[in-house]
């Protein structure tokens, strides 16, 4: 019976693609969503989950604009982990004027259930009301050995997504670095950019530059090459893009701050490290003088 559900979710979500790859415009909200400073929050994050005013106080000192709170991952028991405390959350932040992302890692093993949880997020609603301004998915998973069917199960689900939300609400993908599958080519060969942009309104590569470099030239380069290759595989000059940096205390400040600029030089919409209770205090003020846009400056060019 699993087996045939799935195959039934897989034709028809496929048959739903061939007839329209044409994602939805909903830039402005992703822009509102995606743009600016972030911070994160991973199931893993320990007494943060239960200190909802706490987090808020650091996020609004600090001039974030967007918390990314992960639901669950394809290994826990729940569709959405701890849903009072993502509740307290999201309304504590709502109430601070900060938006909420909730994001989800699938293996692609087992679609139903990558698709559940996914939808269990973007359908959550708090006691008062509240839910996420917007879902990400946290792609990244190699379980699925055989590449061209874990990127049939990835462009399934994402195109799922995008029927199932509303017109305007944004999705975002959170992706590996183009320049760190280089270094890694049997990793996830053909990953599938160009595609991905027809679902997606943002795309957030992990661009943990600290698994390579700590020196300030090679983290501005790296933040460069991420950036250049994902406009250059997705075909949009001006893709929204959200650059996650990392681990946070991982690299000498003149690398994060190289980094930073680099951001800035390339106009990307949003920046983030990974992640908020690993985030120093002189992380956070390079972060907060980091100018962000949308417009491609010289500095990043290929």
């Amino acid at each position: 019976m699993k087996r045939l559900a799935v195959a039934v979710l897989l034709a028809a979500v496929a048959a739903a693609g061939a007839a329209s790859t044409a994602r939805p415009e909903a830039r402005p909200a992703a822009l509102a969503v995606y743009g600016g400073l972030g911070s994160w929050l991973d199931i893993f994050a320990g007494r943060d989950w239960w200190q909802p005013a706490s987090v808020v106080t650091t996020l609004q000192a600090h001039g974030v604009r967007t918390l990314y709170l992960q639901t669950s991952n394809y290994s826990q028991a729940q569709d959405v982990m701890r849903p009072t405390a993502v509740a307290h959350l999201i309304d504590a932040a709502h109430a601070s004027g900060i938006q909420v992302v909730g994001w989800y890692l699938p293996s692609f093993a087992d679609p139903a259930l990558d698709a559940r949880r996914s939808l269990a997020a973007i359908r959550f609603r708090t006691p008062n009301g509240g839910r996420f301004d917007s879902f990400a998915l946290d792609i990244e998973s190699s379980f699925v050995r055989n590449v061209g069917l874990r990127n049939a199960r990835l462009l399934a689900l994402s195109r799922l997504l995008r029927r199932t939300v509303p017109s305007g609400y944004p999705l975002g993908a959170i992706v590996p670095s183009p320049v760190g599958m280089r270094h890694h080519p049997t990793y996830w060969p053909r990953f599938p950019f160009a595609q991905l942009a027809q679902s997606f309104d943002a795309i957030l590569p992990m661009a943990y530059f600290t698994h390579y470099t700590h020196t300030a030239n090679g983290a501005y380069a790296y933040a460069r090459d991420v950036v250049t290759a994902i406009r250059t595989e997705t075909g949009r000059p001006n893709e929204v893009i959200h650059l996650i940096g990392g681990l946070a205390s991982g690299a000498p400040e003149v690398a994060f701050a190289a980094f930073d600029q680099a951001a800035q030089d390339c106009g990307v919409a949003g920046l983030s490290l990974y992640e908020l209770p690993l985030t120093t205090a002189p992380e956070w003020t390079q972060l907060t003088t980091t100018l962000l846009g949308e417009a491609a400056g010289a500095g990043c060019a290929a």
